[in-house]
């Protein structure tokens, strides 16, 4: 699934395609995502400048002059593709501009999203109402994650997970910088001193910002909005490396939790 530094890709990579622009049309052409098309996309798009891009957790946002704003979801498999040659079965919704630039769309495993949402209001949107703080903005720091975690008995990694805690970050990126701050995914959440946890904001982030100028990480389907490939997972320091050395001389290992895949080394993450 494409994870934060996959979507904050997308949304770079159509901000100087969209941004400023007039669409001249807007056309749903299959309606068979997570969910139908809001009824009055057509209408209430169509003749509408973009404002502004942005990207809220694992959402992009494509801002309007009408205060309306489409929410877009990248589900597992979706990608936005610029300026076309050719439209593809999978290619669910096709945006023209008046200057000419066209962007589509492609969702071939259907589990992406489209909604429209009044740009005031964006707080309300189901999905965003009780979002934590962004994970590369001013709100997350140490002391924050010592209050939300305060008590818990669950382990950092799974507490990481949950988007009331930190919004928008993904199994991939947890693992990562959980290895870059040297915290053993298993302890519990409540455990972790301040200075751990203000070591583990900085890994966060130092890890995020290494994915997203890496254009991501391409895992099936993903590639960016001009086709091509994110390379993070070259950098992989413990995702995916089961049984592989880590740079400690200790041996990359994996164990399931909650239903996904942790990887970490024993190692050099024993507390």
């Amino acid at each position: 699934m494409p994870e934060l530094p996959e979507v904050e890709t997308t949304v770079r990579g159509l901000r100087p395609v969209l941004e400023g622009a007039r669409i001249k049309e807007i056309e749903p052409r299959r309606g068979d995502l997570r969910r139908p098309f809001p009824v009055d996309l057509r209408q209430v798009m169509t003749g509408a400048a973009i404002t502004a891009l942005g990207r809220r957790a694992k959402y992009g946002l494509i801002h309007t002059d009408r205060d309306q704003t489409m929410i877009f979801h990248l589900g597992m498999s979706g990608r936005w593709r610029v300026d076309p040659g050719e439209l593809l079965p999978h290619d669910h919704l096709v945006i023209d501009t008046e200057a000419g630039r066209r962007v589509a769309l492609n969702d071939p495993r259907r589990f992406g999203s489209v909604d429209l949402w009044p740009t005031g209001a964006l707080d309300a949107f189901p999905a965003f109402a009780t979002l934590g703080p962004e994970p590369l903005g001013p709100d997350l720091s140490g002391a924050w994650l010592k209050k939300a975690l305060a008590g818990r008995r669950a382990s950092i990694k799974l507490m990481l997970l949950d988007q009331r805690i930190v919004a928008g970050l993904g199994n991939i990126y947890v693992c990562e910088a959980l290895y870059l701050a040297r915290i053993s995914p298993k302890r519990a959440g409540g455990n972790i001193g301040i200075a751990r946890l203000e070591r583990l904001v900085d890994s966060i982030r130092a890890v995020l910002l290494s994915a997203i100028e890496a254009g991501g990480s391409t895992l099936r389907d993903y590639a960016r909005p001009d086709g091509e490939l994110g390379y993070f997972s070259k950098q992989f320091a413990v995702y995916g490396r089961e049984g592989l050395p880590c740079e400690c001389g200790g041996v990359v290992q994996r164990y399931a939790e909650g239903g996904r895949s942790t990887f970490w080394c024993p190692a050099c993450q024993r507390s």
